[in-house]
C-alpha cells in the first residue's frame, strides 16, 4: 500500500509539473510584450551616471529589489484574486497612471530645465571622475527609482500570468506565478547587465594589440561596441519613456470600457481596410494606448505643477 501511495504521489507531482510547464509557456507568451517594456524601462533607468565598477552592483541591487517586489506581489495577487478580484483593475490603473506621469514628467523636466540638467550632468561627471567623492546617495536614488518602477511593471506581469491560470487549482497557480516571476526577473536583469557592460566589453576586446587576423577582428568588434553603446543608451532612453506611456496607457484603456470599445471599433475598422490592414490591426491598439498614456501623463504633470504653484503662493 505504501508503495502504491508513493507511486500515486509521484504521478500527481509529474502531472502538476507538466501542467505548470505548459501553462508557464502560455503565460510567458502573454507577458512577453510587458517584458519588452520592462527591459526598455529598466535598462534606460540604470544606464549612465554610474562608475564602471559600480554598474553591476547597482543592477544586482535592483535585481534583488525586483525579486522582493515579486515575493510581495505573488501572494497579494493570489489573495486579491480569491477574496477581492474587483480591486485588481483599479489598482493596476493607479499604477498605470503613475507610469504615465513619470514618463511625461521626465520629458517635461528635460525640456523645461535644460540649464539645470546640464549643470547637474557636469557635476555628476566631475563626481564620477573624483575618487574622493562618495556618490552612494545618487546610486541609492537610482536604485529606489528603478525598484519603484519595477513594482508596477511586475504587478502587470503577475496579473497577466494569473489570468492564464485563474481557472486552475491553487497549487498550479502558485507554481506558475513563481516560475514566471523568477524567469522574468532573471531574463530582464541578465539582459540589463549585459547592456550596461557593452562598452566595457568593447574596451576589453581592443586591448589585444596582436597583428594577426583574429586580433584585428576583435579590435574591430570592440570599437563597434564602444561606438554602439551610447547610441543604444539613447535609444533605450527614448524607448523606456515610450514604454511607460504604452504600459500605463494600456492599463487605463483596459480598465475603462469606453476606451476598450474604442480600441475594438478602431481595430475592426483597420481590419477592413484594403491596404496594410494587417499592420494597422497591430498598430491601432498600440497607438491608442500611447495617446492615452501621453495625454494622461501630461494632464497629471500639469495638475501637479498647478497644485505646487498654488501651495507656494499660500505658503508665501
Amino acid at each position: 500500500m505504501a508503495g502504491a501511495s508513493l507511486l500515486t504521489l509521484l504521478d500527481d507531482i509529474a502531472m502538476l509539473l507538466d501542467d505548470v510547464a505548459v501553462l508557464s509557456k502560455v503565460a510567458a507568451k502573454k507577458t512577453a510584450g510587458v517584458l519588452g517594456d520592462d527591459l526598455a524601462v529598466n535598462a534606460e533607468q540604470l544606464s549612465g551616471g554610474l562608475k564602471a565598477d559600480r554598474e553591476l552592483p547597482v543592477v544586482w541591487a535592483v535585481f534583488k529589489g525586483s525579486m522582493l517586489n515579486k515575493a510581495i506581489l505573488v501572494p497579494i495577487a493570489l489573495l486579491l484574486s480569491y477574496f477581492l478580484p474587483i480591486v485588481i483593475m483599479p489598482l493596476l490603473m493607479l499604477g498605470g497612471a503613475y507610469l504615465c506621469y513619470e514618463g511625461f514628467e521626465k520629458v517635461w523636466h528635460k525640456f523645461s530645465h535644460k540649464e539645470e540638467q546640464k549643470e547637474q550632468h557636469e557635476e555628476l561627471v566631475t563626481a564620477l571622475q573624483d575618487e574622493n567623492i562618495d556618490i552612494t546617495l545618487y546610486e541609492k536614488d537610482k536604485i529606489k527609482g528603478a525598484i519603484r518602477t519595477d513594482f508596477i511593471l511586475s504587478a502587470e506581469i503577475i496579473i497577466i500570468a494569473l489570468g492564464t491560470v485563474a481557472d486552475k487549482p491553487i497549487t498550479t497557480q502558485i507554481s506558475v506565478l513563481i516560475f514566471i516571476a523568477i524567469l522574468m526577473t532573471i531574463g530582464v536583469y541578465g539582459l540589463v547587465a549585459g547592456i550596461v557592460k557593452i562598452d566595457d566589453g568593447g574596451l576589453l576586446l581592443i586591448q589585444d594589440k596582436s597583428v594577426n587576423l583574429w586580433a584585428k577582428a576583435k579590435r574591430s568588434l570592440g570599437y563597434f561596441m564602444i561606438s554602439f553603446a551610447p547610441k543604444l543608451m539613447k535609444f533605450l532612453a527614448f524607448a523606456g519613456t515610450i514604454a511607460m506611456w504604452l504600459v500605463g496607457g494600456s492599463l487605463i484603456t483596459h480598465g475603462v470600457p469606453a476606451f476598450h470599445h474604442t480600441i475594438e471599433s478602431a481595430t475592426h475598422f483597420a481590419s477592413n481596410l484594403p491596404v496594410f490592414s494587417g499592420i494597422l490591426v497591430l498598430l491601432t491598439p498600440l497607438l491608442i494606448d500611447l495617446f492615452v498614456g501621453f495625454t494622461l501623463g501630461a494632464l497629471l504633470v500639469f495638475i501637479s505643477l498647478a497644485i505646487m504653484k498654488v501651495a507656494k503662493k499660500i505658503n508665501n
